[in-house]
């Protein structure tokens, strides 16, 4: 086999960091539609892809290993830092918990929908389905963590990252589309004028409002790389319950509680703490393209789709059910699914299309998810693993 052509450590860094900051770069410069329908991640992800298939880039560094060791950890920590449960609860009430039947339809979706296809897959396509899990209930973070947890292949997270998109490309029109249904939604599901009245006086979820500096970036740091330590440290001595709770599980949910902690300190009012994460989260996920083999892929990828649409008309299905037994607004329930399958960032989206003054109840649902995410999806993972021909395998 020819050697590739870069496979310095620090030549491949510079491939990773290039490729990540490239992609957003040509997004904002040149505003091509074709970002509105595949967003940089999709690039990040398949760019290194290529390079590593077709021999420019090495699949083998130790690189990889030091991001998935030390800046996986790094980023979960820092992006865990904004979530505030509490306030979550109090201004969207109601709200919340449809959001939380969107969950419950994404975890037991997911080893449905796995069942359906699950002969036509390779026997260890149940991580990629966690792993996915991890995206549709909190965001990018959350799937790159659950990735590292459960080790799935980077074909199975090329699945993943296909999955995501183009079940999206379906699901997100229809959140937006759901406003013109708001009437016979909300006679479905018998709203009263009082809870749409209480949406509109939802606060803002922001920084403190100070500049960052640079002790901000260096606080950010020793509190990731401390949690980190003490995660790795605590999780060798904790017992395995295969396929799903092994050791590298334990020390990504010991992570991400340590995160949820810190966010009840003080520590949540550093600025910056989620730009700096998401940084890093696309970084990671460059990484993880760089080291897939695509050479099975295709004859998985139909039938992986055919199981995501499945997937995701269940966790409609979900939120539908909760908006109706809760009595909420279409506008809400199609922020509570946006938050759950696409992050703050699409969940913004769909609320400024239903109402602009419920972006900041979008923001607040999708930093919920990104607490809830490695959570749900390891248990996501951990039934798909049951139904699966070869289970733990």
């Amino acid at each position: 086999m020819t050697e590739p052509l870069i496979t310095s450590p620090i030549g491949v860094l510079t491939v990773l960091c290039g490729v990540t900051a490239g992609s957003f770069w040509v997004a904002d410069r040149t505003r091509w539609r074709l970002f509105k329908y595949f967003p940089p991640l999709v690039f990040i992800y398949a760019l290194p892809v290529v390079f590593s298939n077709t021999g420019l880039l090495a699949r083998q560094s130790p690189v990889y290993d030091w991001l998935g060791s030390t800046v996986l950890p790094l980023f979960l920590v820092i992006m865990l830092l904004k979530v505030d449960v509490g306030s979550t609860v109090r201004v969207m009430g109601r709200g919340v918990f449809v959001m939380l039947f969107g969950t419950v339809g994404v975890v037991f979706g997911a080893p449905l929908a796995y069942l359906v296809v699950r002969n036509h897959l390779p026997s260890d396509a149940w991580k990629a389905f966690g792993t996915l899990a991890g995206s549709w209930i909190g965001g990018t973070g959350n799937m790159a963590a659950i990735r590292e947890a459960l080790n799935t292949t980077g074909e199975g997270f090329g699945l993943a990252i296909l999955g995501d998109n183009f079940a999206y490309l379906i699901w997100l029109p229809v959140l937006l589309g759901s406003k013109g249904f708001a009437t016979a939604f909300n006679r479905f599901a018998r709203v009263d004028e009082a809870r749409i009245r209480a949406m509109e006086s939802i606060p803002d979820s922001k920084d403190c409002g100070e500049y960052v500096k640079t002790r901000h970036f260096l606080y950010l740091l020793v509190l990731g790389f401390a949690c980190t330590w003490a995660a790795t440290a605590i999780s060798k001595h904790l017992p395995e319950y295969g396929p799903v709770l092994t050791t590298s599980t334990w020390r990504i949910l010991l992570i991400t509680t340590l995160g949820l902690l810190l966010s009840l300190t003080p520590a949540r009012r550093i600025p910056a703490s989620h730009e700096l994460a998401m940084a890093l989260v696309y970084l990671f996920v460059a990484n993880i393209g760089a080291q897939a083999n695509v050479s099975g892929l295709t004859g998985s990828a139909a039938w992986f789709l055919l199981a995501c649409y499945l997937w995701i008309a269940i966790h409609g299905a979900f939120c539908v059910l909760g908006a109706r037994l809760l009595h909420v607004d279409v506008h809400s329930a199609a922020i509570a699914s946006a938050a759950n399958i696409g992050g703050a960032a699409s969940a913004s989206v769909v609320a400024s299309h239903h109402n602009a003054r419920l972006v900041p109840a979008a923001i607040l649902m999708a930093l919920l998810g990104y607490a809830l995410g490695n959570y749900g999806a390891l248990i996501a993972a951990w039934l798909c693993s049951w139904v699966s021909p070869a289970p733990g395998y």
